[in-house]
């Protein structure tokens, strides 16, 4: 029989593979990110990066480079449960990628208190700021999301 803390684990990886599946839908090319929100074991919201409502769908410009104005996976879930009149306190924010130092400040406004990414992002200042917050992060793998 499993344990409490083995049965968690096990959702935990699975609401990850759950964002990751997400992901798909955004429309970069360098890199999709998937978002989700749970709270008391609901989605509460998902988002993945791409560019605002009414904009193109087009995440790069002619030199591959991400536009300014593209929006992150975690946004675009915080952003969601504002517009829908729930909210996130206590909630677990499970992303694909771990948070930047925007997104982080966000995570910590909207009284998110887990966080759980599958890959490093290339700077680690928004996981040490979550950590500074008091916000639970962990690095939990997914199988094809490994890092080299």
């Amino acid at each position: 029989m499993k344990t409490a803390e083995e049965k968690q684990h096990e959702l935990d990886l699975r609401y990850l593979r759950m964002a990751q599946i997400w992901a798909e839908n955004s429309y970069c090319e360098r890199r999709k990110v998937g978002a989700l929100i749970v709270k008391d074991k609901m989605i509460i919201s998902d988002g993945y990066n791409g560019t605002p409502a009414g904009f193109e769908n087009v995440c790069e410009d002619e030199n591959h480079l991400t536009k300014p104005y593209v929006l992150h996976a975690e946004a675009n879930a915080i952003t969601k449960i504002a517009r829908s009149g729930n909210n996130s306190e206590g909630a677990t924010l499970y992303v694909t990628d771990a948070p930047c130092i925007e997104c982080s400040k966000l995570i910590i406004q909207a009284g998110i208190r887990r966080v759980f990414y599958a890959r490093h992002y290339r700077l680690a200042d928004g996981i040490e700021l979550l950590r500074r917050a008091g916000i639970e992060v962990h690095y939990l793998p997914l199988d094809d999301t490994q890092e080299p």
